[in-house]
Formats: C-alpha cells, structure tokens, sequence
C-alpha cells in the first residue's frame, strides 16, 4: 500500500456518503491527488468495516490494460466481487473506460457495490454520467494543495518565506518529493503540463492546432486576472495575419476548462447578481504550472500570483466565485456559499493613500452588511482597517478555514 499525507479537507466531505446509493465522482486536474484521496478512503472504509471487500482498478496501471469497456469493468468488478453486501469498487481515471457509465449505472441498480471513481476531465459530468445517471451521483472536486497542506507536505511552518515558496512552486503534492529548487521544480511541473495538454485536452477533445493552444495557454498566464473577450483575441490574431475563428478559440478555452486547468470566472453586478455573458477572467488550478509554463518572474507577477491563489482558495472552500462589477468600478472577487457572501480586494501593497482609496473605496460603496476584505502582502493598516474596511495579510486570509470570519 502507498505511504500518504493525509487531506482531512476532502475526506470529511466525502465521507458522509460512504455506503449510500450515490456514485462518487472525484474530479480535478492531472496529478493533483484524486488517486490518493481513493486511497485514504479506502482506509477510512476498511477501519470502520473489517470485511470490507475493496475492488480497486487503476486505469494508468498495465494490470488493469484488459479493462476496456463497459462490459469488460462489469465482468471485471462481477468477479472480484463477494457474496456479501460489502463491495467497494475504486475506478481511478474512469474516463479512460469507453461507455463506463452503463456499467455503473448497472452496478448501482443492482447494489452490487458502492462506488467511487476518480476523472480527469468535467465532460464525465456534463455528458457521459449527466445523460445516465442524473440525480444519482455527488461530485467532489479536488484542488492542488492549499497553503496549509503545503506546509504540512513540506513540513514547512508558515512564515513569509514559505508563502513566496508557494506562490512561485505551487501546490502540486508531488513537488514536496524533490529539492525546493526552481530548475528542479519547474522542469517536472512542464512535464506535467505537457501530459494534461495532450491527455486530457488534445487527445481527448479532438484538438487540430496544437500550436494555436499552446500559444492561447502562453497568453493565459500573460494575462491572468485581465478581462478577455474571445473576439478581441480573433480581432488581434487577423491583425497577425492569423485567422482563428472567434468559436475555435471559445472550444480551446473550454477544453482547458474541462481537463480543469484553468478555471472561467464570470462578471456579475453586484447589485442583483446579474451575470453578464462576455468580459470573464482565467485562472490557474496550480500557480506552479502556471509559473513554469512562460519565463517566471516573481515580482512582475506578484499581482496576478496574489488574485490567482486568492480565486482558487475560494473554490477550494465551496464557494461560487465571481468578478464584481458596481456602475464603472469593479470588485476583484464576490465569493457566495448557501446565504453567505464575502467581498475581497486584492493588492500587493498599500503604497499611497491613493491606492489605498482605490482599493477601499470600491468596497466602500457596495451597501450591505456582508463581510469585505482587502487582501495584501504588506504592513497593515493602523488599526487594520480604512473606515470599517478590513485590511488582512495573504498569509491569515490562506490560513483561515472560515472566510467569514477571519
């Protein structure tokens, strides 16, 4: 059995639905950890059940090559199974299974086995298990490492150091596993964008102009946290003398999106909540792929790092994350969970009294009562607050569990 860090964060979502009549879906990019959340449910199950008969099939494993379709997994999982009622079924990267969604849905009507399964890509959601199993399955979506599992894996302690670290390195788990070396890092971490690129988005989208996505990727991570219209990058690319229809750039963006590299966050009105359908923002799973992928540096990109690692945290914690807009002014993040809502400004540093009205003011505006931050890397504010404004420091606002209480 492999050795593992503990991710309590995961675990205690999904363990409520261990051996209820409900599929569990883990998704989340490439080598980010589904294969060991598998793994540490697995034990959670076999600590509370003795006779728990785990049928475990990963699919990156030449053992599991024979396993091809449907029919293959049933008569698989058919085999393995006992006569008793307590089959568990693992299916890491279930995706790779042509048709697997007849054969859960068989496995789930005839209570054969609780099911859990690991995908790399969200088409598994909004087309093969969305047609079959609606209502019948629970998503849980895994993000690379938090700044507090990042510390844990790096046996780190938090300090401004390790926040640099973390925003330069990123929070992909296996990094804790080499030399805290950039050369080192960023060299595995190109490799893994290489493999989610051609995996997960050219193979499995059908992607023609490899060259075209790599570029569009290229001016991703130039323009992270900037407004993007779709047709504007058409517009500029004629300008070019290169003709890429506005729609072709729209299904590369939503390739990306779906093999959960790069995250689409809408604009919505503050007032109302009306979501508007152009003028959205990206933003990376993982701030270390994001770094390795064009040449790094650290302070001309400390602004987009900060928003960046600010939007991800949000979904990380379950929360719909939008960019705010208020008449001409906008709001970096509106961040809503049940009937709770939370306004955050982001900004490296607080230099002059005009920043620091441009960063309060916005928020100052908004009239409710729900909680409003800026966030920052400097030195607070004396008091710690700009008229009833709080200012808190990356590094607390990524420690705190409870965002509405920070």
């Amino acid at each position: 059995m492999k050795a593992y860090i503990p991710r309590p964060l995961y675990i205690k979502r999904i363990e409520p639905f261990i051996d209820k009549q409900l599929i569990k879906v883990i998704t989340g990019q490439r080598r980010i950890g589904k294969s060991y959340i598998l793994l540490q449910l697995s034990d959670v199950i076999k600590k509370s059940n003795s006779n728990a008969n785990i049928i475990y099939i990963d699919k990156e494993q030449l053992a599991f090559s024979a396993i091809q379709n449907h029919l293959d997994l049933y008569e698989y999982v058919i085999k393995m199974s006992t006569g008793c009622t307590h089959n568990y079924l693992f299916v890491d990267e279930v995706q790779e299974i042509t048709d697997f969604q007849l054969c859960l849905r068989s496995l789930l009507n005839e209570n054969i086995c609780d099911i859990y399964c690991t995908g790399s890509n969200a088409k598994i959601l909004s087309g093969e298990l969305a047609t079959h199993l609606s209502g019948r399955y629970m998503e849980f979506q895994i993000h690379s490492l938090s700044y507090v599992e990042f510390l844990t894996f790096n046996r780190l302690s938090d300090s401004q150091e390790s926040l640099t670290q973390y925003l330069t390195f990123g929070g992909m788990p296996y990094i804790h596993n080499l030399a805290m070396e950039p050369n080192i890092i960023f060299e595995y971490l190109r490799n893994v964008y290489s493999t989610i690129l051609l995996k997960d988005v050219v193979a499995r989208e059908a992607i023609r102009n490899v060259s075209f996505l790599e570029n569009l990727v290229a001016y991703l991570v130039d323009n992270t946290g900037s407004l993007f219209s779709a047709q504007n990058i058409s517009k500029y690319l004629k300008s070019q003398q290169v003709n890429i229809p506005t729609q072709t750039i729209l299904n590369y963006l939503k390739a990306l999106c779906n093999s959960f590299f790069i995250y689409k966050i809408q604009r919505a009105e503050v007032q109302g909540m009306k979501i508007f359908e152009i003028g959205e923002k990206y933003y990376f799973e993982d701030l270390g792929l994001h770094n390795a992928i064009r040449h790094f540096d650290f302070r001309r990109n400390i602004n987009k790092l900060i928003e960046n690692v600010i939007c991800i945290d949000l979904l990380r914690h379950g929360y719909q994350v939008y960019i705010g807009k208020s008449d001409n002014k906008e709001i970096d993040f509106i961040a809503s969970k049940d009937d709770h809502r939370i306004y955050i400004q982001a900004a490296y540093m607080l230099p002059d009294d005009a920043t620091i009205q441009r960063e309060f003011g916005n928020l100052l505006e908004i009239p409710d009562n729900y909680p409003k931050y800026v966030v920052t890397m400097d030195d607070l504010l004396s008091g710690g607050n700009y008229q009833g404004i709080r200012q808190i420091s990356l590094r607390k606002f990524l420690l705190a569990e409870d965002k509405e209480r920070l």
